[in-house]
């Protein structure tokens, strides 16, 4: 059976937030590591770990989640 169209707006507005989770993670890590003395270079290396990192796990939830609603 084909998901509705409402599931896939839900699970939609559900990626954007996991993007968005992500980005907020990876800034807030960044100026944290920047606010601790690091360089900017490995500031960045730490934001990109942690946006990585967030990104993973939501989107593997979300996988998750979708395989239950489908």
């Amino acid at each position: 059976m084909p998901a509705s169209p409402t599931t896939l707006t839900i699970l939609a507005l559900a990626l954007l937030v996991a993007g968005l989770l992500a980005l907020l993670a990876g800034v807030a890590t960044g100026v944290l590591a920047r606010w601790d003395g690091a360089s900017a270079p490995a500031a960045l290396l730490r934001a990109g770990a942690a946006f990585g990192a967030t990104l993973t796990v939501a989107t593997a939830l979300l996988a998750l989640v979708a395989g239950a609603l489908t």
